[in-house]
């Protein structure tokens, strides 16, 4: 009796790991990543054509600035001379430039030069960084720290220092960056965005206590907190081992990854809203793909433990591509623009949302940490 239980129990190792690695496998990963993006520059031929959802916008704005922070990734790992093409074009087509200017505090605006500095670093022209670095320089040089007051902002900001800070190897840039985010973490709202007691963020003062969901927990957004965690990936991944503050951004995105662990899904998704499953409460791609990116790094870099969480990002990375992931590369449940989980809802399998850009960004950037695994 034993030795069938050993075996059943073998069989039963055996399986779920080739389960996994038939999930994980990059032939498999890379196929869909340039589905996903292939659907995307198919449909979008005309990088500096303007978006029209409910007014007309143009092309560089947030939603398309994180698109091509998951373009460049893929780039990274299959670099395919279309893919520099159809960044350098947007680029271009914008004049390497923001919407609202040089002068513009807001991080949603200066978004598009995470991708400008990439494009820069693989063949450099001032021309390229002209702008960044006027915006960028204007905020380091002045001293505001609360310009990001919505924690979006961390992600679509907060790489920019980060690479500038390599760029001209100047420290005043990485703590400029720390300054910003920790006034966000202690200081927004009445006692900062961040809950230490819970490893998540509320998405802006409007969502602090005494603000609550209606089974009474706090209301964590999973796209805000995969805006955080991704923006803590990447910051990581660009930095240098002994770039100050280092180790305050490992410990957060620790704490969030402990987080999220428990108040994942069966079927491996997270729902929007993510500590009252029966408001809001269905599966959620954007969310889920941000999530995905941030603990496959920490995996990747030995800041989480793998045992613990592969499986997480093995069942999410399935949730992805068996039940989001259309066969012509759409991408559904995706959660509209918005800033909690009711915005854009309900979702569904076929439902388009206002913007199909940033989605397709945050699954680009998953797949090619996934990628990246040993």
């Amino acid at each position: 009796m034993k030795k069938l239980v050993f075996i059943f129990t073998s069989f039963l190792l055996y399986n779920s790991a080739s389960v996994a690695q038939q999930t994980l496998d990059k032939k498999a990963v890379l196929a869909q990543m340039e589905l996903a993006n292939k659907y995307f520059m198919d449909k979008w031929p005309d990088t500096g054509k303007t978006i029209i959802t409910n007014k007309e916008r143009p092309s560089n704005i947030w939603t398309r600035g994180v698109y091509y922070e998951g373009l460049m990734a893929l780039h990274e790992i299959y670099p395919k001379e279309v893919y520099y093409k159809y960044a350098y074009d947007w680029a271009e087509s914008h004049k390497w430039g923001f919407n609202g200017g040089n002068t513009t505090r807001n991080a949603d605006n200066y978004c598009a030069a995470q991708t400008y500095i990439d494009l820069y670093n693989l063949e450099p022209d001032a021309k390229k960084l002209k702008n960044t670095k006027a915006n960028i320089n204007m905020l380091l040089n002045t001293p505001q720290n609360d310009d990001w007051s919505w924690i979006d902002a961390i992600q679509m900001g907060m790489p920019v220092f980060a690479k500038m800070g390599v760029l001209e190897k100047d420290n005043r840039y990485y703590e400029k960056m720390y300054e910003m985010y920790m006034y966000s973490r202690n200081n927004h709202g009445d006692n900062g965005l961040y809950n230490p007691k819970d490893g998540l963020w509320w998405r802006d003062a409007d969502f602090d206590p005494p603000y609550k969901e209606p089974n009474g927990e706090d209301c964590y957004w999973s796209r805000g907190n995969g805006w955080v965690i991704g923006a803590l990936a990447k910051v990581l991944t660009i930095i240098p081992e002994d770039a100050p503050h280092r180790e305050q951004y490992v410990k957060d995105l620790k704490a969030m990854a402990k987080a999220l662990v428990p108040i994942q899904r069966a079927d491996g998704f997270w729902n929007a809203s993510l500590h009252d499953p029966n408001n809001y409460g269905e599966k959620e791609a954007s969310g889920t793909a941000l999530f995905v990116y941030g603990i496959a790094y920490g995996i990747n870099n030995g800041i989480l433990d793998k045992k613990t969480y592969l499986p997480v990002v093995e069942k999410a990375w399935k949730a992805l591509t068996t039940e989001s992931l259309h066969k012509n590369g759409f991408l559904g449940y995706l959660q509209s623009t918005g800033k909690e989980p009711k915005d854009g809802m309900p979702l569904s399998y076929d439902k388009i949302p206002d913007f199909e850009d940033y989605g397709l960004g945050c699954f680009l950037l998953a797949g090619s940490e996934i990628y990246k695994m040993k």
